[in-house]
This record gives C-alpha cells, structure tokens and sequence, in this order.
C-alpha cells in the first residue's frame, strides 16, 4: 500500500515569506481595499458611536446626543466661515447709482427727504453729498463705483482727524441701504452734522505730517 501524499511539513523562513509575498500580490486582495469615502464612513461612523457610548448612562438616548453633537459642530464651523474677517457681509452697493449731481443737488434732496420724514433717503443723500464735496475739495480722487467704506477710508488719509467720524458714517450708511438698522430723525442729523464738520475740515498736507 502507497503512503499518503503529504505536505512537508519543514518550510524556511525566506520560503514563507515569498509564499506570503505571492498570496498578497494576488488582485483580488487590491480590488477589495476600501476606497477613501468608505475609510471616511467608517471613520464617521466609529465617531457617532464613541459619542453615542459616551452619552449612555449620562443623557437617555446616545444617538440624540451625538446627532446633537454633529449638529452643533456644523452650526460652529459654517458661523466661524461666515464671521471670518476677510468675508463682507454682502457686497456694499456704490455710493452713487444713475444721474450725477453736484453736492448742492444732493444735500437739497437730503433736506427735503428729512422734511418729510424719508429719514433713509435723507441720510443716503447726505452722504453722497459728502462724497461729491470730498471730490471737488481734491481730498478724494474722482472714482465711479466708490463705496461708502472706500470713501471714509480714502478721505481719513487726508483728514486723518475725521477717521472716526467717517467710519461711522459710512456703517450708518451701509446700515440704512442694508435694511439692517431703521432711519430714524437723529440718524439724519448726525449725517447733516457729518456735512457740515467735514466741510470744515482742512486737509493733512505730506509735508505737515511729523517724521
């Protein structure tokens, strides 16, 4: 009678590594892999549990506390990437839309949107009133498109002791064209006030500003 036939059972170290090295080289193993989505379900998916094994015992219901949890860390993330610096609310509108008028124009339809109690038209115009003065005073250059925060901006160079006063006329401005913030009878006084000081303002020349 013939032995069986056996597998020798004395196998070397280089030779079980190839035999390893020719099993994993097979592409069934490489098809199988998971793709980077499915690495990051699952990572996903391990995190939500954590959290939901770490409310047990603490809150009833695991999952709401980690649905809750991802919820809140979505809320943070899309409010830190709106109230970043370098992002505007919204993009400011220009200063001057449609006819061009001279500063007289301008405050004399400022004055008559305050009388009859159109305060947001009153500030709007006041301001460009400013602006065309601002112009034709050369203490800002002439340039379509200017905003209100360009205007205070550019016009506190020259009148660097007006900085604060301009800014904060130009956010009543952007304030009263957003909507965000209602005109009110001393929202048009403090812009009438804004005219006349400017008006009086004289401009910081290179050589009068100390080394």
């Amino acid at each position: 009678m013939r032995a069986p036939l056996t597998a020798p059972l004395d196998v070397t170290g280089e030779e079980g590594r190839q035999r390893a090295l020719d099993e994993l080289s097979d592409p069934v193993y490489g098809s199988n892999e998971p793709s980077l989505l499915d690495r990051f379900l699952n990572w996903l998916g391990e995190f939500l549990d954590s959290l939901a094994r770490a409310g047990e015992g603490v809150v009833p219901g695991g999952w709401i506390l980690a649905l809750v949890l991802l919820v809140l860390a979505v809320l943070v993330v899309a409010l830190i990437v709106y109230l970043r610096p370098s992002r505007n609310r919204r993009s400011e509108p220009p200063l001057h839309e449609g006819t061009v008028r001279t500063a007289a124009d301008h405050r004399a339809l400022s004055e008559q949107a305050e009388a009859r109690g159109d305060f947001a038209e009153a500030v709007t115009e006041r301001l460009r009133a400013i602006s065309v003065d601002l112009e034709d005073r050369a203490i800002v250059g002439a340039r379509p498109g200017r905003t209100a925060t360009e205007l205070a901006v550019e016009a506190a160079r020259s009148l660097p002791g007006e900085a604060e006063p301009l800014d904060a006329g130009a956010r009543l401005f952007n304030d009263v064209v957003y909507g965000d913030r209602a005109a009110t009878a001393d929202s048009a006084r403090t812009m009438r006030e804004l005219d006349l000081r400017l008006g009086a303002a004289r401009p910081v020349l290179d050589d009068e500003v100390s080394p």
